[in-house]
């Protein structure tokens, strides 16, 4: 049996360095798609002269051709306009459907038994329409971001406390953006409590922070969104999937009663294992928090009620 195969589709920021990372592991053979086909071979080229260095053997090949993602064992998207300063993810709509749209049509046609992971933003939106445009099984697709919201959180913890990032253990649900829905009844830090080592008003703070970790990098960077992070986050959640790892993490999935909601993408833990979604995990949430991710669910409805057919 060969190596995976990994189809990143988009060679900007977060699919090249979601490359270089997978390389750098040495877990799989990866395919960087891109629409202008020498940027993807230029970067994937650049990548492969490191591999003595670094000491990887696996492949990464740069193309242009949808043809080249044949039999992946997981397609990523994260291709798609990234937000700029002042803007909101939902101002992406529009222009970004476009994107995914003819991106899994291609993805249907050539890759059909793939796992799809999406990082395109409006998130919760854009994968519900990845889903209705390639028809895969709700255990195959999944949008990245609580995994990505959830080490801000531990990370922003961890350095209010000064102790190091592995003594946190976090969770954050719901949506990725405004409605996004931290849980510190859910957060320890060394097993203890997080309402035991921080006070309610600055706990409230660093999920203020949380909320809004993304536009607080583009003010600071100006040109640019967050990629480092978001690769690491994808990283993550590939290894628990090709390794079948079975690791609980938060992603946006297709909820059908879960939490009492129907037929809406949704940041909740989940297994993520060799089938792709294996479990949706149901957290005994109080009526604040249940309150919370049900106002998270209405407005990415109404968002995805937006989408143009």
């Amino acid at each position: 049996m060969g190596r995976a195969k990994v189809s990143i589709i988009g060679a900007g920021r977060v699919g090249s360095t979601t490359a270089q990372i997978l390389a750098y592991r040495g877990i799989c053979d990866v395919i960087l798609w891109n629409r202008t086909e020498g940027t993807a071979k230029g970067v994937a080229l650049d990548m492969m002269e490191g591999a003595p260095i670094e000491g990887f053997d696996v492949n990464v090949r740069g193309t242009g051709d949808w043809k080249d993602i044949k039999g992946s064992d997981i397609v990523v998207l994260t291709a798609g306009v990234p937000r700029k300063e002042g803007m909101s993810r939902d101002e992406l709509l529009d222009v970004n459907a476009k994107v995914v749209r003819a991106a899994c049509e291609k993805i249907k046609r050539y890759a059909p038994e793939a796992k799809l992971i999406v990082l395109t933003n409006p998130l919760d939106a854009m994968v519900y329409l990845a889903k209705k445009v390639t028809g895969f099984p709700r255990e195959r697709v999944m949008g990245m971001a609580g995994v990505l919201d959830s080490s801000r959180f531990a990370y922003f913890i961890a350095s209010e406390l000064k102790v190091s990032v592995n003594a946190v253990n976090t969770m954050v649900m719901g949506s990725h953006g405004d409605f996004m829905v931290p849980l510190p009844r859910y957060t320890s830090v060394d097993g203890m409590p997080l309402a035991e080592r921080l006070p309610m008003a600055k706990i409230e703070r660093l999920v203020e922070r949380t909320r809004n970790a993304g536009a607080e990098i583009i003010k600071l960077e100006k040109d640019s969104s967050a990629f480092y992070a978001p690769a690491s986050s994808l990283v993550l959640m590939i290894e628990s999937i090709l390794l079948d790892k079975k690791t609980v993490l938060p992603c946006s999935v297709y909820l059908n009663g879960e939490y009492r909601i129907n037929g809406v993408f949704l940041g909740v833990p989940v297994v993520l294992g060799a089938d792709g979604i294996e479990k949706i995990i149901q957290l005994k949430l109080n009526k604040k928090e249940m309150s919370e991710l049900a106002v998270a669910a209405s407005k990415i409805k109404e968002l995805v009620s937006h989408l143009k057919e």
